[in-house]
């Protein structure tokens, strides 16, 4: 099990673990529950953390969340479907399996 993701934001932490649940990837949260010990823990000590359970899953999760993190561009990039097969930028689905760009806002 490998750290992935630590944020100040529980909205953000729930955003990036849903993506990655619907990708297939196996994750978790941890700390979500840590706001009320800030004072006596340092304060990012407590913010929620994203762990993936996989650690054969952690470099595709790594590489979803670095394309979710940044900024969308006219030109869209092929991308990888949790099942393996690389789609061409402008489909929004995989052709394989069927599932949904997860990074697709339109």
């Amino acid at each position: 099990m490998k750290r992935l993701y630590s944020t100040d934001d529980r909205v953000m932490a729930g955003h990036i673990h849903s993506i990655l649940e619907e990708q297939g990837i196996r994750c978790m949260i941890k700390n979500q529950d840590l706001a009320g010990a800030i004072g006596e823990l340092p304060p990012i000590e407590c913010w929620p953390e994203i762990w993936i359970i996989d650690d054969e899953d952690f470099e595709y999760a790594r590489d979803l969340i670095q394309a979710f993190a940044s900024p969308l561009t006219k030109h869209t990039p092929d991308w990888k479907c949790a099942c393996g097969e690389t789609v061409e930028g402008q489909f929004r689905s995989c052709w394989n399996c069927g599932r949904t760009d997860p990074f697709y806002s339109g």
